[in-house]
């Protein structure tokens, strides 16, 4: 797939900006042959790729100044890219770009254990945050599938969630303060360790903003003392849809538990072949409810959480026995991902958000357009927060089997949308959803997000054509939503 910006470079002098970056960064800092850079064509989400114009791998806030100055001065578009984890795309280069890698931003500046912060720079991977806050009896709470490879900066910039966000929130509930470059080359420096600030929530803006703002170089985050207990609750049921239920029971009873996670019967098998968690492969779901907190009332709740899966129609109701068997469920879940890719030779990830009550109704038709397109799809899900992620099993060698599986994978985020969901939870738009956004948003909200991306980056250069689209894309989409049967900003196709 060809990835490029709407800004004209066919002038541009490709020796002469290698030559310029060579004088700002280390010469192992620049990467220009082909074979060096191949190794960016793509994030996480591999159905997209292309190789980059260059690579830029800087080692200090001066030096990431300084390619952003001569980008800028040059109009060439950058794309940031942190360990290139992300599942929409959206560190997907351009091919007249230069694409920014914050990978050597991997400090820990500073673990304040009185204050419960830690300051990181954007490369530091999100498992080490919670490894080096260990010894003071703290922790970092977000915590992707992938956190052991998944770095801050792409944990801010996705507002990446993880198993244990219901209770303790996305990266956007937990970050503090940032410091963002622009475009221009400027520093601001966002938030703090304060609870409040005067002025708008920039903080909130630029988390979740995938690339499109800014150029995160460091970030403060909230870290949290660890529970007195935690113990997980694993539920089979003969029925998906029965599982979907129990989870409203538990929530409704007003227990908020850690995690609580589903995964459906093929996504049981692969992930118990994978790990061998001791999941009931012949059940139909299976549900891993986390209890934490103080002793006391960890016990309280594991009682009640189990009479309400029994209650919904559980076939089998069973607590982790001691902490070896804990990390053993959620190994299962967390490398469920990787599990699914050893029984298909390519699947989809999508990734959508529902209201919890829909849940049951919304299975059951993903399940009928699994047969409607003959493609196999295993659920992975945090079920608390209704943020699904139903895996699409494909083979990109088959002619047309991938265009089929973006068609099939269009129509669960048009049914999110439609029961009163959204089109992400936590992996952002980046090129994946892009489309989607036509459905999600009317003209005058997309017009607000292009002014708001003019007002950090007039220039459209950082991360173009990612996340939120033109007016013109959404009419050629056919989903535009029409006012007076015409398009009511049409100035905005210029951005």
């Amino acid at each position: 797939m060809q990835i490029s910006s709407t800004h004209d470079t066919s002038s541009l002098d490709k020796p002469a900006l290698i030559s310029a970056l060579h004088r700002l960064l280390p010469g192992d800092s620049v990467l220009f042959e082909r074979e060096d850079l191949r190794p960016y064509e793509c994030d996480g989400l591999s159905a997209y790729r292309e190789v980059p114009l260059a690579v830029c791998l800087p080692q200090t806030v001066e030096q990431v100044r300084e390619v952003l100055r001569l980008c800028h001065e040059r109009n060439v578009p950058v794309v940031a890219r942190g360990a290139g984890t992300g599942l929409s795309g959206g560190a997907l280069p351009l091919s007249n770009g230069v694409l920014l890698s914050l990978a050597r931003f991997m400090s820990i500046l500073e673990i304040d254990p009185v204050n419960r912060v830690a300051r990181v720079q954007p490369g530091v991977r999100n498992l080490a945050i919670s490894q080096a806050a260990a010894p003071y009896g703290l922790y970092y709470a977000p915590d992707p599938s992938s956190q052991i490879a998944c770095t801050i900066g792409g944990n801010v910039a996705e507002n990446s969630g993880g198993v244990h966000c219901l209770k303790y929130g996305l990266t956007v509930h937990n970050v503090l303060g940032l410091k963002v470059l622009t475009i221009a080359g400027e520093l601001l420096e966002i938030g703090g360790a304060a609870l409040d600030a005067p002025g708008y929530d920039l903080l909130a803006l630029m988390t979740g903003s995938e690339g499109l703002l800014g150029v995160i170089v460091e970030v403060t985050v909230k870290l949290l003392p660890k529970p007195e207990r935690a113990q997980v609750v694993l539920a089979a049921f003969d029925d998906v849809v029965k599982a979907g239920e129990a989870v409203g029971r538990i929530i409704g009873a007003g227990i908020i538990p850690g995690g609580l996670e589903m995964m459906d019967n093929l996504a049981i098998r692969a992930a118990e072949d994978f790990i061998h968690a001791g999941y009931p492969v012949d059940a139909a779901a299976i549900l891993l409810c986390e209890l934490d907190g103080a002793n006391e009332e960890v016990s309280e709740q594991i009682l009640r959480v189990r009479q309400l899966l029994q209650e919904a129609g559980a076939t089998e109701v069973r607590t982790a026995r001691d902490e070896q068997e804990r990390a053993r469920f959620w190994a299962g879940r967390k490398a469920a991902f990787p599990a699914v890719g050893r029984i298909s030779p390519d699947y989809y990830c999508m990734d959508g958000t529902i209201p919890r009550k829909r849940l049951p109704e919304v299975l059951s038709r993903i399940a009928e357009l699994s047969r409607e397109y003959d493609l196999p799809v295993a659920n992975v899900f945090h079920a608390g927060d209704g943020n699904l992620h139903p895996l699409i099993l494909y083979d990109a060698n088959k002619p047309g089997e991938l265009e089929r599986t973006e068609e099939f994978g269009g129509k669960i985020l048009d049914l999110c949308v439609a029961v009163g969901g959204a089109i992400t939870g936590e992996h952002g738009v980046g090129m994946e959803k892009i489309n989607q956004m036509c459905h999600q948003f009317a003209p005058p909200e997309l017009a607000q997000f292009h002014s708001v991306k003019h007002a950090f980056d007039p220039q459209g250069l950082l991360n173009p054509g990612k996340a939120v689209p033109t007016l013109h894309r959404c009419a050629e989409f056919g989903a535009m939503h029409v006012h007076g049967g015409k398009l009511s900003h049409p100035g905005l196709e210029r951005f």
